[in-house]
């Protein structure tokens, strides 16, 4: 049959047609990425300190696994901005904290992100604040103290050093400290997990997870017990809640209880809470399909640059994208052990651990078989809300006899809402 040369004509036409569409739509996704991560890049902070850290690594043999990821993720204790300026006052206000005198730059929110490069589970493993180690480097002069310090020591060190130094302005001279505190910090994290290569970072402050909590409030959370605390604003009653940005500040700080002295909040608890709150919050993400709704990701991201640093080598669209795949239970929670509490020589309450099992622990967590086999199933969608199965503990390799890693905290087990309920 012969097609006439009007119907081909428009055949061809309507083909262009398509072809044409089709390349807009191309061009308009690869334009919005490009624009997407130039509009990321301006205005963050990005450090080149890894790279120094990363050359030490190759040198002695160490290096993650290929396709392997590791990211530290540093929560600030600071009220300032990330080049060093108060905030606003109102800021103060909602943050419940105090105001540019108070806080420091103690790492106090250190968090291991592990993403296998062979797509199996994610492992955050959480690492308390106040654990006693060796601080890399002994920065100003401390060889020892609690995990959180070395960077706030190193920072002063440093700001000490270049005080006096010309051809640097205070936005220089704050960022050449901040690199001296990560170099120290992500060291420090790196030594005391056994070597554990680190081959990102992220950096945020309690005023960036503010204004992130901001865009995405209401976040709903669960308590076990009501419960209220005057120093960081927490007032929550029994059971799941919707909190706004302010609220949610005040239940991850939490570590006291004024109503309730017999629940005996810890550190670890408030790790605890941590998880929960990213559990939670990755879940709702999840649901309202914020991750493929590219407005709401400009506005969470365009704030979440303002109080952030990163390092050189991360890219933020690809790390968008990896936290989209890491929601719907893909990450397991783990928080690692401590051995007893104490005082260190100064007087300082502290947490003494076993490094041994601390690193094993972490080989353990890190290896893709023997944490495949620990790790619990997901609940099924659409169930209601509940405590996770107890975990059990595993032997782990080369800690010694009779020595077994802790549980996971099984977060990724989450039932149905995907909201875990806490002390």
């Amino acid at each position: 049959m012969t097609i006439p040369s009007a119907d081909r004509g428009r055949r061809r036409a309507v083909t262009r047609w398509v072809v044409g569409l089709v390349l807009l739509l191309v061009l308009s996704m690869v334009g919005y990425g490009v624009f997407q991560y130039f509009s990321l890049s301006i205005g963050i902070k990005r450090s080149d300190v890894l790279a120094g850290i990363r050359r030490a690594n190759a040198a002695g043999g160490k290096g993650a696994a290929i396709g392997d990821t590791n990211i530290l993720i540093m929560g600030l204790d600071s009220r300032l901005d990330e080049n060093g300026n108060p905030l606003p006052k109102q800021i103060y206000d909602a943050l419940h904290a105090g105001d540019q005198q108070n806080g420091g730059l103690n790492a106090n929110v250190l968090m291991l992100l592990h993403v296998p490069g062979d797509g199996s589970k994610a492992t955050e493993i959480s690492i308390p604040r106040d654990d006693y180690v060796h601080l890399a480097g002994c920065p100003d002069g401390e060889c020892m103290g609690k995990i959180k310090q070395a960077y706030g020591l190193a920072f002063d060190q440093e700001s000490r050093r270049i005080a006096g130094q010309a051809g640097l302005d205070s936005t220089q001279r704050q960022q050449q400290a901040r690199d001296a505190g990560r170099k120290a910090e992500i060291t420090t994290v790196s030594q005391f997990l056994g070597g554990v290569p680190i081959d990102h970072f992220v950096e945020v402050t309690l005023v960036s997870f503010y204004e992130i909590a901001q865009v995405v409030q209401p976040i709903t959370v669960c308590v076990n017990a009501d419960t209220q605390d005057s120093y960081s604003g927490a007032n929550f009653h029994k059971g799941f809640q919707q909190i706004d940005a302010s609220q949610a500040l005040a239940f991850v700080r939490q570590r006291r209880d004024d109503t309730h002295p017999s629940l005996n909040f810890t550190d670890l608890d408030r790790e605890r809470r941590q998880q929960a709150f990213i559990a939670s919050l990755a879940y709702q993400l999840k649901q309202a399909d914020t991750f493929v709704n590219p407005l709401k990701m400009t506005e969470i991201l365009d704030v979440a640059k303002q109080n952030t640093a990163i390092d050189s080598g991360l890219d933020l669209l690809s790390l968008a994208r990896q936290a989209s795949s890491l929601t719907g239970g893909n990450v397991t929670f783990y928080t690692l052990p401590i051995d007893h509490f104490g005082t260190d020589p100064l007087g300082e309450d502290v947490n003494f651990v076993n490094l041994p099992l601390i690193q094993a622990t972490v080989r353990h967590l890190l290896s893709p078989t023997t944490s495949a086999a620990a790790t619990p199933a997901p609940a099924t969608s659409g169930s209601s809300p509940k405590a996770p199965e107890p975990a059990t503990a595993t032997p782990v390799q080369g800690a010694g006899p009779g020595v077994t890693a802790p549980p996971p905290t099984a977060l990724s087990a989450l039932s149905g809402g995907g909201i875990r309920c806490v002390k």
